[in-house]
Order: structure tokens, then sequence, then C-alpha cells
């Protein structure tokens, strides 16, 4: 391609792009008046492909009766999701997404779930630790932290809040556990400081939610003399890096439902700690002056 083919080509997508921001711009605000569907072109939008909520959601379409309507679940990702959610909001459009908690965006925005009478989201949800066979032995001081690890929903939306507004997430999450010396001191009881350096890696899932976590827990251990080393990937190697010692630990397991297959997957290769954190709940949200959309069945 010539540098004037290059110069046209760029050219072009920024007119596109422009383009499409000027039609979302100028989309009508949320009639209360008219069917939801045409106002938002029949889309839910949506995360990541392989995200739990996802699959989730697309057994909700299924159950609903939306696939025969033409509904659809636009795939993109957590960060291209809150920023289209952020601009809807501003402007008061109509959107629906698929939603979790705990999750800043459910601080940041005035959003509420939507309700599930045919329940395929399931109750809420937990997050479970799970490590690796042979860390109790191997590294019992990190197992012993992993084991007593526990939070609320309130506490990891904090951290995570922090890193939205710009934080750096190893740093939100040293000035967390600064601010609670004695939550630190429950999971590190009867714990003794290491030495050396042992190696430890934890792999997690690059949501919002997982990202504080991790973090977190990685200050924790490294406060107790371990060199931690954390990695994000997908959904399954996360799960696979467990089950097959590539790595220590991971505290994101999403169970019950979020997490099911890959539990049942590996649930004979790893050991579940437990829970880590009660009160975790996905489904489909809307913004809270959608008044008359409270309901998955209000869709139609």
């Amino acid at each position: 391609m010539t540098f004037l083919k290059k110069i046209a080509a760029a050219l072009a997508v920024l007119i596109t792009v422009g383009a499409l921001a000027a039609c979302s711009s100028t989309q009508p605000k949320y009639d209360a008046k008219e069917p939801l569907g045409p106002q938002i072109n029949y889309t839910i939008t949506g995360i990541d492909a392989g995200a739990g909520v996802m699959t989730s959601t697309d057994k909700a379409l299924k159950a609903y009766g939306f696939v025969e309507k033409k509904w659809q679940l636009k795939q993109s990702s957590t960060a291209a999701m809150t920023s289209t959610l952020q601009k809807a909001i501003a402007d008061k459009r109509p959107i629906v997404v698929t939603g979790w908690t705990p999750h800043w965006m459910f601080t940041k925005f005035p959003l509420k779930f939507l309700k599930d009478p045919k329940n395929v989201y399931g109750k809420t949800e937990q997050i479970h630790t799970i490590v690796r066979k042979g860390l109790k032995q191997d590294a019992p001081q990190a197992y012993q932290v992993l084991d007593q690890f526990h939070w609320t929903p309130e506490e990891m939306s904090s951290v995570m809040l922090a890193v939205n507004g710009g934080k750096d997430p190893a740093e939100a999450a040293k000035a967390f556990v600064k601010k609670h010396p004695e939550q630190i001191a429950q999971w590190t009881k009867g714990v003794t400081h290491v030495s050396g350096k042992p190696k430890l890696t934890m792999t997690y899932i690059a949501w919002d939610s997982e990202i504080a976590s991790t973090n977190v827990v990685a200050t924790v251990l490294r406060q107790i003399g371990y060199n931690v080393t954390i990695r994000a990937m997908e959904p399954q190697p996360v799960w696979a890096s467990v089950a097959t010692k590539a790595a220590d630990a991971q505290v994101s397991a999403w169970l019950p439902n979020t997490s099911a297959k890959l539990y049942s997957d590996y649930k004979n290769q790893v050991v579940d700690l437990g829970v880590n954190l009660d009160g975790a709940k996905v489904g489909l949200a809307v913004p809270k002056y959608m008044k008359n959309i409270n309901s998955i069945e209000d869709l139609k």
C-alpha cells in the first residue's frame, strides 16, 4: 500500500468512527411510551464471549423467547460495555447490559438488575478460592492466607472504583491493605513470614472484580515474603493453569452458576478452599430512569 493510500484509509476510518459517534450522540432519549426493542435495535450490550454471564444471557434469550423476535447479544469487552453504558446514561438513552456485582459500575451509575422470573441466571453467587494440589505441603503459609481470605462486595467495589478512577491496580491494592490492618490480620492469623522469597503464581480473569481481588491477595502474600507473579488469562486457561500446576492459585471462581462448566471440568484436579466473597450476582441491568423496565419479560 502506498503512503497516499495509507493516509486515505486512515481518513476513512476516522470518518466512519466520527459518523458512528455522531449517530450515537443523536440517538433519542428513552421513551417509556414506546416499545423498548426498536429503541435499542433489539440488542443487549455484552462483554467477552467466554464470560459466564454471556453464556447465561444466550440461555435467557432462548428461555424468554427473544431469539424468535430477533434479539441479539452484542459481544465486546468489559471496558467497551461500561464506556457505552456511561455515554448512554449521560444522554438518558435506553440500554440493556450484562451486569454483575461486585462491580464499580453499580456504585458509579444508577443501575438496577432486572428480575429473572425464570431463574435463568440463578440466585446470588459466591466467589471461591481455587488452588493447585500440593500447595498446602509446598507453601503452607501461602495456603493458609488463601484459605483465610474473605471480604465483602463493598470492600471489593472500593478497590475497583479506585482503579476505575485511574489508580494503578497494585497501588489500589496496597492502599486497601494499609487501610484495613485488622482485616489483614485475620487473613494472616497464624501465618509466619517466609524467607528466600519463594515464587508463587496467581492467574485471574481480567474482570475488574478479579483484578481487584488478585492484586489485594498478591499484596498480602508479598508482605509475608513471597515473590508473587499475577497473570491475566481467559476463563478456561485460568482453571487449566491451576489444574496443571502451571499456577498456584486463583480467587475468581464464581459459583454455582457462572463457572459451573469449568468447575465441573476441573474439580477433581484442583482444591476448592471455599468462599472468599458472598453476595455476588449476575444478570441483565438497565439504568434506573427506565422505570417501567423491571423484569426481563418487560423487554418484550
